[in-house]
């Protein structure tokens, strides 16, 4: 089956709008595990519009307690400023299970977009190389709706990567428009390409329960999905813990990958 991480960053949204530590971000991640999911996600940003790095540090410490997965993403090429030690140093300070490398900016609202392997590889290889000797397992986002950008993916394993994520946005806008079927086949083809070099193939950025399993039938073997938004958007009705099962369902139901 595919594994659910969950991104708690807009549990950490919600808490600095107002100052102070409500809600938790750790109790919201404790409360995802205590309903099944397989890992946490955050992404700390240079800016901590939301996680901190108290959180990183934090989160850290309940995902090794439980024996699950921690999966940190950020972008490795964002320097060091107050409040924010740069993402290497913080892979350095807590070993995440997983570090995802995302190519945002500092005034992206959300990341948009991925990595350009064909231009990126050179830069990337030594950061991959470092993460990796740190024992985490590299995971680069890529993009699979652009038959341009989604080229050169198979520079990600060349230059040491473990995985891929597919950034899943383009794919969710094209569902709700009902004209995803096109969309689906250059995410299978991508991910086929990624498995046949060796990636293992990751997803997320704007799934949700209604669009999640059709995206799990066209491109199988995903090993781990990373969800947030719509799943806290959705506890906000349903409650944490119920919405993450139903997720869990969704997975259960596809069953079609092996553990991470």
């Amino acid at each position: 089956m595919t594994f659910l991480s969950v991104n708690v960053n807009k549990i950490a949204v919600l808490r600095n709008s107002r100052g102070g530590n409500d809600p938790d971000v750790v109790q919201a991640a404790r409360a995802c595990l205590h309903a099944g999911a397989h890992g946490i996600t955050v992404h700390p940003r240079p800016d901590a519009r939301h996680i901190r790095a108290a959180d990183v540090h934090a989160l850290a410490a309940l995902t090794a307690a439980r024996g699950v997965e921690f999966n940190l993403e950020g972008n490795p090429f964002a320097p060091p400023r107050p409040g924010y030690p740069g993402f290497l140093a913080l892979c350095a300070a807590v070993r995440p299970a997983q570090a995802t490398l995302v190519p945002d900016g500092d005034a992206q609202l959300t990341s948009d977009h991925g990595f350009d392997f064909a231009r990126d590889a050179e830069r990337l290889s030594p950061l991959v190389e470092q993460l990796r000797g740190l024992g985490c397992r590299v995971s680069l986002f890529a993009d699979a709706w652009d038959p341009v950008r989604s080229a050169g993916v198979e520079h990600a394993a060349a230059i040491g990567a473990d995985r891929i994520e597919l950034y899943t946005g383009p794919y969710a806008d094209a569902f709700h428009r009902g004209e995803h079927a096109s969309m689906l086949e250059r995410f299978a083809d991508v991910a086929r390409r990624a498995r046949s070099v060796g990636l293992g193939v990751n997803a997320g950025h704007d799934l949700s329960q209604e669009n999640l399993g059709a995206f799990l039938a066209a491109v199988p073997e995903v090993l781990e999905v990373s969800i947030g938004h719509a799943l806290i958007g959705e506890a906000l009705h349903d409650g944490l813990q119920a919405t993450v099962r139903g997720y869990l369902a969704i997975l259960d139901g596809a069953g079609v990958a092996s553990a991470p």
